[in-house]
This record gives structure tokens, sequence and C-alpha cells, in this order.
């Protein structure tokens, strides 16, 4: 069988790796054009556009596949390579540019996509980031046929996973990788033997995963701990949870709803009354096991990894070394001035 693939992010090369290792053969290979990255924004190739030079797979990077958009030349060129690779399927993850319908029709055996998600929950750009945010026990991946609709085609294979407590996208993202890798690679043994069968996605339990904005970084105190707590792992790596002090920008990278207060009466009445008469944001206590931050609902959050602009992300002690912190400081939102 042969197989073009689209995809763009490490996401998809892994995939692509897993593709390859299973002896597939692919023609062609679809990526976004190099963008710039690092300090020295120099332009760099996609993850999965290295994969495919290492291993000798030619390469196609158009700006559009719209034969009537904005960049005609690159379409009918996308066109010519796809039509002369002889596909029998196309293989998308993460790709980045919408498939116009002459893609969907093109190869024998459709467009397959790797959806992060068990749709039809989570539909849309960032299916793992808002799982992690809404609090979701379990996600997985889905093979889906595409179609003209946003992750709407009917599904071909899937399997679930559990949302451990402490996974960010981060580490969820690879286990998703790995598992999408796997999982269309049966698809493909499954559908080489027409066997694999496809089903509608029921109307009930539709999410959309909007894309992540930058500006959904900063911290909003007056919220509960465990939202906040969930909005710090979904956001690792990217965009970061933030919020500012002193007129600095500090990121948070790991952190948790603080346990129950004590056991003991006292110490208890006292741990309550300095919630309830705190201001969210404002720096309860700063312990050997964190730094506990009020919050909204008068829930408790404690700040265990952070990092200020331009350092390095550090442990709350070697943070503090370096960022005084005292009782009664209060974190603000970057979004206000501090």
């Amino acid at each position: 069988m042969k197989i073009v693939f689209a995809g763009t992010p490490e996401f998809a090369a892994v995939a692509l790796r897993r593709l390859i290792a299973a002896g597939f053969e692919i023609p062609l290979v679809l990526t976004q054009p190099d963008r710039p990255a690092g300090r020295g924004m120099k332009l760099q190739a996609s993850p999965v556009k290295q994969s495919a030079l290492e291993r000798g797979i030619p390469v196609s990077q158009p700006r559009s596949l719209r034969l009537d958009g904005k960049y005609p030349e690159d379409a009918r060129a996308a066109h010519e390579a796809l039509l002369a690779s002889g596909a029998d399927c196309m293989i998308v993850a993460a790709y980045g540019l919408i498939l116009p319908q002459w893609v969907l029709d093109l190869p024998r055996l459709g467009c397959l996509n790797i959806h992060a998600s068990l749709l039809p929950r989570w539909r849309g750009a960032a299916p793992i980031h808002r799982a992690i945010e809404a609090g979701d026990a379990q996600t997985g991946v889905t093979i889906m046929q595409m179609d003209a609709g946003l992750d709407t085609g009917d599904m071909l294979l899937g399997e679930s996973l559990a949302i451990s407590a402490r996974d960010t996208t981060a580490t969820l993202h690879d286990k998703l990788a790995e598992l999408g890798g796997r999982l269309i690679v049966e698809a493909l043994e499954i559908a080489a033997c027409g066997q694999l069968v496809p089903v509608q996605q029921p109307e009930e339990g539709v999410t959309y995963a909007h894309k992540i904005e930058k500006a959904e970084s900063a911290i909003d105190w007056t919220e509960a701990a465990p939202v906040i707590a969930r909005r710090v792992r979904a956001f690792d790596p990217f965009p970061a949870a933030s919020t500012m002090l002193h007129g600095e920008t500090v990121k948070i990278w790991a952190a948790e709803p603080a346990p129950d207060f004590p056991a003991d009466s006292a110490a208890q009445a006292q741990s309550r009354a300095s919630v309830q008469n705190s201001i969210p944001g404002q720096i309860l206590n700063i312990s050997g096991d964190g730094i506990d931050v009020a919050c909204g609902d008068h829930t408790v959050l404690r700040l265990t990894t952070l990092q200020r602009a331009g350092g390095k992300r550090l442990a709350f002690a070697d943070f503090l070394r370096g960022f005084p912190l005292n009782v009664g400081d209060i974190f603000q939102s970057d979004r206000q001035p501090a």
C-alpha cells in the first residue's frame, strides 16, 4: 500500500516513523513551510520534514492546497506531486492546512486522520490541552475518515487513555503520539484486509477544542484552586500559566490544590480564617512543601515549580533564593499592572 503522509509537529513525526518502520511505502510527505524558530529566528524544518529527509522521502511544502486560493501555484504543484505518487491513501496528523475536496477525493482509500481525542469530544485544534483543562479522566486517539467538516468524519478505530493527576500537555502529548502511531499502523493493516468498518460519530457529546491563545496564560486568582491547577498542567509547555509580582512576570509550571486544613482544631480554625480573610492571589504560607496562595471559593493553591523572566524552571525552594517572596505578597494577573 502506497501512502502520502501529511503532518508537521513531533506528534505527526512519531506516526510517520512508525509507518516507515512497519514497511509502508511512502512516496511523498507534505508538511508546513519552514518557520523561524529559536533565539536567532532562523528558518527551521518541521519534525516531519526532518524525519522524511533523514529517510530519503521526497517532501512538498505548499503554503496552500486551494487551487483557487492565495497560492494557486503551490496547490497546482502539490496536485501534480500527489497524482504522481500513486498513493492509495493519505494519512494526516496535525498538518495545519485545510484539505480541499480534491485532496479528500484523490486517494483510493481517502484521507485518514490521527486525532488526539475520543471523538466527538474535543474536535478541533487543541484537544490535548482542553481535555486536561476540563478535568477529563480520560482521552485517547481516534482514527477518522476525513470529510469536509471539522473532525466530523466517520470513526474507524480508537483507543482510550487515562489522564493522570500529574499529566501535563507535554507528557500526555507524548503518550498520545505513541498511541496514534500504533493505531494508524493497525488501521492500515485492517484496511488492507478490507475489514475497516466506519462508524458515524454520535450527535451527542460534541465539544470543540479551540486553539490555545497566549492571552489565556494569565492566571485568574479568583478561580478555584483545582481549576487553576488544571490550567497550569494544560498550558505546559505552551503558553505557560503566568502571573505578576513586583512588576515581573512569573511562570507557574507545577501547582496543586493545597491539602485540607490541619487536623488540630486550633490550627484548623486559624488556617480557615486566614483563607477566608485573604485576597485572591495573596501568599498565605511558605513552607517546606511549597508556596500557598489564596484562590477563589476559599481554596488554596500550592506552587512548587516557578520561573522568573529570563530564568529557568526551578523548584520553589531554589526559586526563592533568587526571588524572595513574603507572606502577604499578592500575585496579580499579568493582564493587570502590578
